[in-house]
């Protein structure tokens, strides 16, 4: 790297005779960052505000599963108006990705975090009192705006709060967004078992809309909390040029005891990275070309079959077992907790050492057998069948828990440096959530032409992940990729 690393010296403060780290430009700033937080410091609580916008997007994509039925009948819904309710919430995530990858680049991670959390306490509420289809679809579509929106700022935060290395590093800070997005899941069946255990049969039309409207509570929490802790990443400040900015987030949320070089402040030539549409091209050039490839094909193979079976999972569960809702709630749930969850805990603890390329190959192939298992068994006929069938579930969802289920926002947002991570995120969130519209439309039509058979279509999803991972060889965890904003040789 041509930028010499002035931070390694720090100069003694008279007043106090404690040590003072010196910075001098940007890649000083990420320089320090990559080494991690003081303890004690604001930046794991930033990390954990961050999450929370996770939380968010997680429970109120999948808080209307069990609902739709009751909305259908209670607004008298066609099949074609039930598809509008259901869907809207990922066409308006398809268009806040894209528009919040630039924003999240342009304007700052702070200030789109914080205005997309509006966009979810307002639509939770509007959602919960919907007096009909057209403003529930209206409430949802809103809502897709802000889980689009979220996602990439998310990320970024994730990323650019985290050190490079060893336990906690930005891979592994990043892959936490998985089983956080399970625990949302969870809850959201948590909250369904409890509900359709309270109410009475006569207020069972209220279910639905308890469940979503219940998602503005924590947006609420998190907007309380926001001026408390939540800073603008020190990294992308610098990148705009404010180091004098950049400092005083690291003295807030690492801890760090930081000053800027007085000829650094008077530096008119240094580099300046500011966003512009253009940026979204940039993906497609030079290095970032097979990086943007492969983290594509994986976020789209993951979602299409994701979706299919985690999403299908109540209706799979059900034709299994042929029992009441109250069973299919709870062997959802138990499949979450013990398989995805747990298979996104172990992400989180193994990607530091063993890498992400390698826990995605490997996730993939758990998945692709359980697939072609499931599609082998096809429906079960006896209790050795299905607890077979059940079995391969399981599989399944570890294999996407520690596998790309974690780590497809690794390659999406560890592939591109601070100037480039929002529209990277936003791009890659973009094709990813078409590809959920599309499997979430498919998986229906489909199950009903082919039966068990449509395991053989999904299986072709992994399959064309291991290609895509074997064919391009990119290990984002340990790479420091914000370098490269630095370095000018590395974009082409």
């Amino acid at each position: 790297m041509s930028t010499s690393f002035a931070a390694e010296s720090a100069l003694a403060s008279p007043a106090d005779g404690t040590a003072r780290t010196v910075i001098r430009s940007a890649a000083d700033v990420s320089q320090l960052v990559n080494r991690g937080a003081a303890v004690g410091s604001d930046a794991r609580i930033v990390i954990a505000i961050a999450l929370g916008g996770v939380f968010l997007d997680a429970y109120d994509l999948g808080a209307l599963a069990f609902g739709v039925k009751d909305i259908a009948r209670e607004f008298s819904l066609t099949p074609a108006a039930t598809g509008f309710v259901a869907s809207a919430i990922t066409f308006g995530a398809i268009i806040g990705a894209f528009l919040g990858g630039y924003l999240t680049d342009k304007i700052g991670r702070y200030r789109v975090f914080m205005a997309d959390m509006f966009f979810f306490v307002v639509a939770a509420i509007a959602c919960g009192l919907a007096p009909n289809a057209w403003v529930l679809g209206g409430a949802r579509f809103v809502m897709g705006l802000g889980v689009g929106i979220d996602l990439p700022v998310a990320m970024a935060f994730l990323a650019e709060f985290s050190r490079l290395n060893g336990r906690g590093n930005k891979a592994a800070r990043i892959a936490m967004w998985c089983p956080t997005w399970y625990a949302a899941i969870s809850v959201s069946y948590l909250l369904v078992l409890a509900l359709y255990a309270l109410l009475p049969a006569s207020h069972s039309s209220w279910l639905w809309r308890l469940t979503l409207g219940f998602g503005a509570l924590p947006a609420l929490v998190i907007i309380a909390i926001r001026s408390r802790y939540i800073s603008e990443s020190p990294v992308w400040a610098a990148n705009q040029g404010d180091l004098r900015g950049a400092a005083q987030i690291l003295k807030r949320s690492y801890g760090m005891d930081v000053e800027v070089d007085a000829a650094a402040l008077r530096d008119t030539k240094a580099p300046v990275h500011k966003a512009t549409w253009s940026n979204y091209g940039a993906l497609l050039r030079g290095v970032y070309l097979r990086r943007t490839v492969l983290a594509t094909v994986i976020a789209v193979a993951s979602s299409f079959a994701y979706n299919a079976v985690a999403f299908g999972l109540p209706v799979i569960i059900s034709s299994f077992l042929a029992q009441s809702m109250l069973t299919t709630i709870l062997a959802s749930l138990a499949l979450n907790l013990c398989f995805a969850f747990v298979g996104g805990l172990i992400a989180v603890r193994a990607v530091p050492k063993v890498g992400a390329w390698k826990l995605t190959v490997l996730g993939y192939a758990f998945q692709l057998a359980a697939l072609i298992g499931l599609a082998v068994v096809g429906r079960p006929a006896g209790g050795a069948q299905v607890a077979l069938a059940i079995g391969f579930l399981a599989v399944f969802l570890l294999g996407q828990g520690f596998g790309p289920g974690s780590h497809s926002m690794t390659f999406a947002s560890l592939s591109y440096p601070t100037s480039l991570r929002g529209v990277g995120v936003g791009f890659n969130q973009t094709l990813m959530r078409a590809s959920s519209t599309v499997s979430l439309f498919l998986f229906p039509v489909l199950s009903a032409a082919l039966g068990t058979k449509v395991f053989w279509i999904i299986a072709f999803a992994p399959l064309a992940g291991l290609v895509a991972l074997l064919a391009i060889r990119w290990e984002p965890s340990g790479y420091d990729v914000d370098a490269e904003d630095f370095d000018a040789a590395k974009r082409t």
